[in-house]
């Protein structure tokens, strides 16, 4: 979702100019990067994990 056709209901103006606070807050939420809703360093973090586990899965197999 874009919120390049939003309109604030506190100002009436285009949330994307960020005219008030409430038009900033919402277009920072709107422009948070990540996947569903966990930031990147997350997401980095859980892969390396998922690794690891495979690593260790991987090496006790072959025992």
């Amino acid at each position: 979702m874009s919120c390049e056709h939003l309109v604030c209901a506190q100002c009436a103006h285009p949330v994307i100019e960020g005219r008030c606070p409430m038009c900033r807050a919402s277009r920072e939420r709107m422009h948070q990067h990540g996947f569903a809703g966990l930031s990147p360093a997350l997401i980095a973090l859980l892969l390396i994990a998922l690794f690891l586990l495979t690593l260790a899965i991987n090496h006790l197999s072959g025992l």
